[in-house]
């Protein structure tokens, strides 16, 4: 296969998995338990197409530019899309279709359960990491919010802010990221040296899922 890289550039996603359908001998690759992309071998295990999920007008255009793209082979050819795994889609070309595809199913969820499936918090909190995770707090995500710490019934002021006030999936929306309520909320265990880098942590985080959100 043109494109060797596919498989871990695909599994470096936050939220990806990936099976082996043996009925098909497809390679599938899911977010949140939808696929949103594949590889479909032969028998001889050999890929002879890439299907990933475009929207209707953006798999038009791209199928009369390239000869190689086809409606979705065993899929909904409105939505679908497939391309050889030996043709000429440039390697950039089909990164920027991966992304889009995993971005279009990922939007199919509600926000929240964007939030779960990526495992990262609105502030760009990996929750899964903390030390509390689990036992004294359920995660933001599960919980509202409404964190062990915070008064009862209190939401977060960054939770608050980002998801209940302004309908965003993270802070990452919005032109004031880091702003004041960040710094209001530090946790006052850190120095000044490793708040200041666990901000520089969930902005890279929340960067690298930027484009999620519309």
């Amino acid at each position: 296969m043109k494109y060797p890289w596919m498989d871990e550039y695909l599994l470096s996603k936050r939220g990806v998995t990936k099976d082996l359908q043996p009925d098909w001998n497809w390679i599938r690759y899911h977010v949140g338990g939808r696929m949103f992309a594949a590889i479909l071998l032969d028998r001889e295990d050999q890929p002879y197409y890439i299907n990933l999920k475009l929207e209707p007008l953006e798999g038009e255009m791209l199928r009369r530019q390239y000869s190689d793209v086809i409606p979705g082979y065993y899929s909904n050819k409105q939505h679908w899309n497939s391309i050889l795994p030996d043709g000429e889609v440039p390697e950039d070309l089909l990164r920027h279709l991966l992304d889009r595809s995993y971005r279009l199913v990922l939007q199919g969820f509600s926000k929240s359960r964007q939030r779960e499936i990526l495992g990262i918090s609105c502030c760009g909190t990996d929750c899964g990491a903390c030390s509390f995770y689990g036992t004294l707090c359920k995660g933001c995500n599960a919980c509202g919010g409404k964190v062990f710490y915070r008064p009862e019934g209190a939401a977060c002021p960054i939770y608050a802010c980002c998801v209940n006030r302004r309908r965003y999936l993270t802070c990452a929306s919005c032109s004031e990221m880091p702003c004041t309520i960040w710094r209001e909320t530090r946790d006052p265990s850190m120095t000044d040296e490793q708040f200041e880098q666990s901000i520089q942590d969930r902005i890279e985080r929340l960067n690298h899922i930027k484009l999620i959100d519309v």
